[in-house]
């Protein structure tokens, strides 16, 4: 295979885990002590309460990275998908999703001899009225994601290798990526990392920063993520940073939109109006629709709208999955 050739357009590589949403009012957070908008993780005695405690409104595949391949997927692009599941009922569904959406799903589940009665990860996603959604996550066969999971041959064969931030928690996962970046770049191929989530980015700031300098060709984040990552709370600061740091971003805004920077010029992407009902994989299908667009060799421009259509139909309904087909109606 040549550096031209390539199987994939876009590989995920991310925590691999199964969403359970639930509405819930904002002072359910506060008794359980979570920070509206944020993602904590919490261990499986806590998963258990939480779970018992809610009443469930779904239950499907999820995890970021996931997320915004499924969605690449329905733009048309090649995807595959890289991330550890255990040998159970979810990790099983978690595939099957994964694979009825057309995406490759190589990864070997974790050995049930070694690591017995550890389960695939589960994210509990509680939204409140406003839309806003409070994330409590446990890893479980997450965590042991290692650089023996990065298959070469799988980045080898993709245009894209596209990282999960939120997968940066487990102690494994930072050589992981470090691995999967080297192997992309001497196959010619390019990395795309997204920061997940403001409280991860301040848990592993310096070593994000490392990444982003060293490894990353495409950044991706919100906000709140990039102000976390350069330590302000001003956006035009944290923009300029990014500019120094790296030659191609997409930063986004909620209802302000969406910045592309590239090559020190800055491209802003009008959002598309919509009602908001769950925020819940917004920003995983903004980069769906971003990398679906720029692998099928889109103008900046146009990738931007394609992002900010995709996170308007996300966001007009519960749960981070689509459910209609407004891109196809771009002609895309």
């Amino acid at each position: 295979m040549t550096v031209s050739e390539t199987k994939y357009d876009i590989l995920g590589i991310g925590n691999a885990i199964t969403d359970i949403l639930a509405n819930v009012e904002p002072s359910f957070l506060q008794q359980q002590g979570l920070t509206p908008g944020s993602m904590t993780l919490i261990d499986v005695d806590r998963a258990n309460a939480l779970t018992a405690t809610l009443k469930t409104e779904r239950v499907m595949g999820g995890g970021s990275a996931a997320n915004t391949c499924v969605v690449a997927a329905q733009f048309g692009a090649r995807v595959a998908y890289l991330g550890k599941v255990a040998r159970d009922q979810a990790g099983d569904t978690f595939a099957q999703d994964l694979r009825e959406n057309g995406i490759t799903f190589p990864s070997a589940p974790l050995d049930g001899h070694t690591y017995e009665n550890l389960p695939t990860a589960r994210c509990i996603v509680m939204v409140t009225p406003d839309g806003q959604r409070t994330m409590a996550t446990y890893l479980g066969a997450c965590t042991y994601f290692t650089p023996d999971d990065v298959i070469q041959e799988t980045i080898a064969a993709s245009s894209i290798v596209y990282l999960e931030g939120y997968l940066f928690d487990p102690p494994h996962a930072q050589e992981a990526f470090r691995r999967a970046a080297t192997l992309a770049h001497q196959n010619g191929r390019q990395v795309a990392l997204t920061l997940s989530d403001p409280f991860c980015v301040g848990r592993h700031r310096q070593a994000f920063l490392d990444l982003v300098r060293g490894h990353i060709d495409i950044l991706f984040a919100n906000e709140d993520e990039i102000c976390a990552l350069y330590e302000t709370e001003d956006f035009d600061t944290a923009a300029r940073h990014t500019e120094q740091d790296t030659t191609f971003a997409a930063l986004t805004r909620s209802g302000l939109g969406s910045v592309i920077i590239h090559d020190g010029q800055r491209t802003k992407v009008d959002p598309v109006p919509t009602q908001v009902v769950d925020t819940t994989g917004a920003g995983d299908a903004y980069a769906a629709g971003f990398l679906a667009g720029l692998t099928s060799g889109r103008t900046l421009p146009e990738c931007g709208r394609l992002a900010s259509v995709a996170a308007s139909e996300i966001i007009s309904h519960v749960g981070a999955r689509p459910l209609s087909n407004i891109w196809q109606e771009m002609g895309f």
